[in-house]
């Protein structure tokens, strides 16, 4: 199948535009290799995977921007950066094109965001140092097979749960996601989640409540404008049937048939994530060196500005677009 020209393309797949205008990103060398936002154009093997799984064409995106601009503009008191075509596609990647669910995405966001004001309000990384320096939520250096970024969370021995709460690490999870959405790759290929759980204790269940566990099923089914492409449970311990319990009643079809429970059999989970991608303690191979959370949160303070950017658009009353 013919490659998508990229030089018709270059106008929505290019290098992004921060919405604050941020353009020097930083990098971070672990080891030899160098750790990096990744906001460059597509490459070519993944403008292919745009076509063939997001209908992405340069008319169809053209005809989507067009029509989404439309639509938010007779949205009342939606309020967001409607010329920013870059972060106009945020949203129509994961909706496949269609300005309607586009739309529907972005409201839901930022619906969600009101909803749970306590936790969103001023959510930027210079306050909320803590989590990432327990080491407790982080991403793979490389991302697997597919091209997906892999985010982990490690609720068990790393988990100190007296000083680092459930609702920090939610808030350390939101900001890398917020992060990840920024890159085109990310957009078009998506994201896969490990929550390793080695080690859980039953004080650490009694932590997880129903509306804690409602709040990110609800995060994760609608309102996060990234593919969540596969959630992986491995290293669980019989107590955490208990936590899941409180998770199950909220999920959707949809996202339960990508939630995957391996337990301690690395088998299974290599059928999902190829062990090169993995580091040894997964049963990988993976020869660069693990990256330290606190790593990646020196990376997101130096792109501050654009999570208070984020943080400024929203549904306001009276709000010129």
């Amino acid at each position: 199948m013919q490659l998508l020209n990229i030089n018709t393309i270059n106008f929505f797949l290019g290098a992004v535009t921060l919405l604050s205008g941020t353009t020097e990103f930083p990098t971070v060398k672990v080891g030899e290799f160098v750790l990096r936002l990744e906001l460059d154009e597509l490459k070519p093997e993944v403008q292919e995977k745009a076509r063939n799984e997001l209908r992405e064409t340069p008319d169809l995106a053209q005809k989507s921007i067009a029509e989404l601009k439309d639509l938010i503009r007779a949205e009342e008191g939606l309020h967001v950066p409607i010329d920013n075509e870059a972060w106009l596609i945020r949203f129509l990647r994961p909706t496949k094109f269609y300005p309607e669910s586009a739309l529907n995405l972005i409201k839901h966001y930022y619906q969600f965001k009101i909803k749970h004001k306590n936790i969103y309000d001023g959510l930027t990384p210079s306050k909320e140092k803590n989590v990432f320096s327990h080491d407790v939520i982080s991403v793979l250096p490389r991302r697997d097979q597919f091209g997906r970024r892999i985010l982990v969370l490690s609720l068990g021995k790393k988990w100190k749960h007296n000083k680092v709460s459930l609702d920090e690490i939610y808030k350390g999870a939101v900001l890398l996601m917020e992060s990840a959405v920024l890159e085109p790759e990310t957009q078009v290929s998506g994201a896969v989640v490990i929550f390793d759980m080695d080690g859980l204790s039953l004080q650490q269940t009694w932590q997880f409540t129903p509306p804690f566990a409602k709040r990110i099923v609800d995060w994760l089914q609608d309102a996060v404008p990234l593919r969540v492409k596969a959630i992986h449970i491995i290293n669980q311990p019989y107590i955490f049937n208990m936590v899941f319990a409180l998770f199950k009643p909220f999920l959707r079809e949809k996202l339960k048939n990508r939630i995957h429970f391996h337990g301690t059999d690395r088998k299974s989970f290599h059928e999902h994530i190829d062990p090169s991608y993995l580091p040894d303690s997964y049963g990988g191979s993976l020869d660069i060196p693990l990256v330290h959370s606190m790593e990646w949160y020196g990376m997101l303070l130096k792109i501050e500005k654009e999570y208070e950017k984020i943080n400024s658009y929203g549904f306001k009353k009276d709000a010129k677009k």
